[in-house]
């Protein structure tokens, strides 16, 4: 990783911990949340995938609004470190423990893949 690729990485972490942060308090069943890139092919490759307890979370996280309250919350926090991305929706996913248990065993890495 080249060092602009690290300090790149750097803000998204800071910008996606600021989120994780607030989503942990304010957004039922919100566990965590992670990002992937590949820094060759940057903003378009960035992915982010949010991650909630269980299946019935992120239904009601839908249902709710929740998802586009966290959907904006990450496009404020990268736009203020920077980082502007034309439709957030492509770049943010959304997942749940349940469904990684029960389709990878709980084993995010290959889930990630």
């Amino acid at each position: 990783m080249r060092k602009t690729d690290k300090k790149l990485d750097n803000q998204i972490r800071i910008a996606l911990t600021e989120v994780c942060d607030v989503a942990l308090r304010e957004i039922d069943g919100f566990q965590w949340l992670t990002h992937l890139v590949n820094y060759s092919n940057f903003p378009q490759s960035l992915r982010i995938v949010c991650v909630f307890d269980t299946n019935d979370s992120l239904s009601h996280a839908s249902t709710s609004n929740s998802k586009i309250e966290l959907l904006s919350l990450i496009q404020k926090h990268l736009n203020q470190a920077n980082i502007h991305l034309k439709k957030i929706d492509f770049h943010v996913s959304f997942d749940s423990e349940e469904d990684c248990d029960k389709e990878h065993n709980g084993k995010w890495a290959d889930r990630l893949k």
